[in-house]
């Protein structure tokens, strides 16, 4: 269950915590120019490098290519080495594999890079076959492109199909990234996790602090929620009301443990699980400050199992 202190992420070794970067660049969803710009983005990503933490999680969809040029621009300035991921979206217009090795030189092109690390494909897709998919993303790594492959929302069967198909280029499946935080377990029920651990995959989680949800923000008639939250029913009276008890028990065992925050706590569930990687978002220096407070310490068995239970049903 306990994970060391760092994670094997295909060839590469990071420590258990990484950066989602959808926020960055988003205007539309996320408010990207209003109360946070590049100034604040450059904040969390120093601190965060200052932190240990060096994955950095974006896609080329994520505004609309703004989120790899911002990513990108805070790389070359800062002059350090970062570990990039990102992701190919397996659109109905993009008709043919092929077109996974154009997105790939788009996204080395926003990012500036030469070879990503990490290589994802963001979604099943209904058109493309895993197979075909499995194949382009092998000839990037042979071109030198990607460095290591992974797919993304991707269940237990569609795994280990792309895992077969790399294994015959010699390739393994380094990750899947998906939903996961002690309000969605999913993954563990559905296999995705148990697939992960037989193929030696990282799963990568994305949303692990449900959105906000397990920071403790929220509560009934004191925050209101914006943006894409206003349409998640557990951010209205009676989801916030169901979750205020875990939301307790988070702050009672970081209490514990100097006074860390219920985010803090939650994040450190994740990372305490064998091959789990949690990529919370980071808008600014705060968001990515207290992120970084999830390493360096470690909740007891009772205090894990404890919290496994209260969330079990939710």
């Amino acid at each position: 269950m306990v994970s060391s202190a760092e994670v094997r992420l295909g060839d590469l070794r990071v420590v258990p915590l990484g950066v989602g970067t959808w926020a960055w660049g988003t205007k539309r969803l996320w408010g990207y120019g209003g109360d946070y710009d590049e100034r604040d983005l450059e904040a969390a990503f120093r601190t965060s490098l200052e932190a240990g933490i060096t994955l950095f999680d974006t896609a080329e969809i994520y505004g609309s290519g703004a989120s790899e040029r911002i990513l990108g621009r805070l790389i070359r300035k800062s002059g350090e080495e970062v570990v990039v991921a990102t992701k190919f979206a397996p659109l109905p217009y993009r008709l043919g594999a092929r077109s996974l090795l154009k997105a790939v030189q788009g996204s080395r092109e926003r990012l500036g890079i030469e070879t990503v690390d990490l290589y994802q494909v963001h979604f099943p897709s209904p058109l493309l076959s895993i197979e075909r998919l499995m194949d382009a993303l092998a000839e990037a790594v042979k071109r030198g492109w990607v460095r290591n492959v992974g797919v993304s929302n991707y269940g237990a069967g569609q795994m280990f199909r792309a895992a077969r198909r790399l294994e015959r280029h010699g390739i393994p499946l380094a990750s899947n990234q998906v939903h996961y935080s002690l309000l969605h377990r999913a993954p563990e029920r559905n296999g995705v996790l148990d697939a992960c651990r037989e193929l030696g995959a990282v799963l990568i989680a994305y949303s692990p602090l449900a959105q906000g949800l397990l920071t403790g923000k929220y509560r009934p008639g004191v925050r209101a929620a914006g943006g894409l939250r206003r349409l998640d029913r557990r951010f209205r009276r009676k989801g916030l009301e169901r979750i205020r008890p875990v939301v307790d028990l988070l702050r009672r065992v970081g209490e514990a443990h100097g006074g860390r925050t219920p985010a803090q706590v939650a994040l450190n569930w994740l990372a305490m699980r064998d091959g789990v990687l949690p990529i919370p978002g980071a808008k600014n220096e705060r968001q990515a400050r207290e992120n970084a407070g999830a390493l360096g310490w470690r909740m007891s068995e009772d205090e894990f199992h404890r919290l496994e239970r209260a969330t079990r049903a939710l």
